[in-house]
């Protein structure tokens, strides 16, 4: 489990995700293939019929407001706007048949697409 703790004294609040093996496997994939990424970005998008996607790519650079979860070697890199949303998520990483993809447990969502390709998040929750 990846672990940050937020740098407000008066909040003490731990942030998490979580990557199972396959899914830290197949991000150690992308970082070898890659070679020069910071490391992997995870965050949303607004996008689909419930307002939000997730998303996975390379990392070009770490930036101001990103923070960095390391686990056991690779190096998750998370914009801060997005933490409120995509705490205590887990990441799974999926092979069905010829399809392969990144699968999301977010218990901040409140509710999904029927297609499950956008979900709804209310940060206030």
């Amino acid at each position: 489990m990846l672990h940050w703790t937020a740098p407000h004294p008066e909040t003490f609040r731990t942030m998490t995700i979580q990557l199972t093996t396959a899914a830290r496997d197949r991000m150690r994939d992308f970082l070898a293939r890659s070679g020069a990424a910071a490391g992997v970005r995870f965050g949303i998008r607004r996008t689909g019929c419930s307002g939000f996607g997730y998303t996975v790519d390379l990392a070009e650079s770490v930036g101001e407001n990103d923070h960095v979860f390391d686990d056991d070697g690779v190096r998750l890199v998370v914009d801060a706007k997005w933490l409120p949303f995509i705490d205590g998520t887990e990441i799974d990483y999926q092979r069905q048949g010829l399809n392969a993809n990144f699968v999301f447990r977010n218990p901040n969502a409140t509710g999904e697409c029927g297609c499950g390709e956008s979900f709804t998040v209310d940060p206030a929750a």
